[in-house]
């Protein structure tokens, strides 16, 4: 009400921090601070039929008052940057776009991935879809492109992991009970919340990695995959293509049979027994990505901004 998080600036001010990083939290228009606001992405004006009136203008106006008290703003891709020019034209503020690299540590890739394969009861060759369980992740169409493929004789294994969505309770049960329905328990493997090293074995021994989402910001699990040097089937979205230099096979997120074409030319193609490791560009991505930050951030403490 008074445009400043009073706890805050005093945890913030016996701190001595320098500049403050807003990832969904807004601390007030009187802030004192220097401070750059994160956008991700723009879903709720992508696809706004997923949210409430409520959550849909409660995002919308976090954005606008974050964007009104002049912070610098900071997105994770060129995508993005459209998106904000034709969502909110005219701000006068600091914009920078820095992609992020993931570099995972030596000691989450010790897992060896056989041993993740058989705890889960996987067979040698499947797919693997780590996304969220929400609902514009999509993961029906991979549902009704293994429907597709069982039809013509294709017995084909996507194993999924992550969380289910807390917003929409009955989207998991319902599309598990349509798995059932259609005899597909042995297609679409759902494995939960799984830990993280598990998640990076069963990426590095993937035929390929499957990301059907309808939005992204800068997808993490695409990143991932970039690191060990995965095959990627992905949806045709605008950051999906800014991400991989159109090095993936690319679908229309509504159209199944052209993700069961790909499913079965990656199948056909992959070979029996594959376990990646890093690839030699990851080193170039991380340096970049930190270069990016680095100067963003020194920028903004300074009061210079940051183009």
């Amino acid at each position: 009400m008074f445009g400043l998080d009073a706890p805050a600036v005093a945890a913030f001010t016996a701190s001595k921090i320098d500049m403050v990083f807003e990832s969904a939290r807004f601390f007030g228009w009187r802030l004192p601070f220097p401070a750059v606001a994160w956008f991700p992405d723009f879903q709720h004006r992508l696809l706004p039929h997923l949210f409430s009136r409520r959550a849909y203008w409660r995002r919308d106006l976090g954005f606008r008052v974050q964007i009104a008290s002049g912070r610098h703003i900071m997105l994770s891709s060129a995508t993005a940057l459209g998106d904000l020019n034709r969502f909110y034209p005219g701000n006068s503020n600091g914009i920078s776009v820095v992609r992020f690299a993931t570099d995972p540590p030596a000691s989450l890739l010790a897992t060896h991935p056989s041993d993740v394969i058989a705890h889960y009861g996987l067979p040698s060759r499947y797919f693997y879809l780590p996304n969220q369980f929400w609902r514009h992740k999509n993961h029906q169409i991979v549902v009704d492109a293994l429907d597709l493929l069982k039809s013509q004789g294709l017995d084909v294994v996507v194993a999924a992991s992550g969380s289910t969505d807390f917003r929409e309770s009955d989207l998991f049960e319902r599309t598990m009970s349509e798995v059932k329905s259609r005899g597909l328990e042995t297609n679409f493997r759902h494995l939960g919340m799984i830990p993280l090293d598990q998640v990076y074995a069963l990426l590095r021994a993937s035929i390929a990695l499957i990301n059907p989402s309808e939005c992204e910001g800068w997808s993490t699990t695409v990143e991932e995959a970039k690191s060990f040097g995965v095959p990627m089937i992905l949806s045709d979205i605008d950051v999906h293509r800014e991400q991989t230099g159109g090095k993936a096979r690319y679908f229309v997120a509504d159209d199944a049979k052209v993700l069961a074409d790909h499913i079965r030319d990656a199948a056909g193609s992959a070979p029996d027994a594959v376990v990646r490791q890093l690839q030699p560009d990851l080193d170039d991505r991380v340096r970049a990505f930190v270069a990016d930050f680095v100067h963003l951030a020194t920028e903004v403490a300074r009061g210079t901004g940051a183009k």
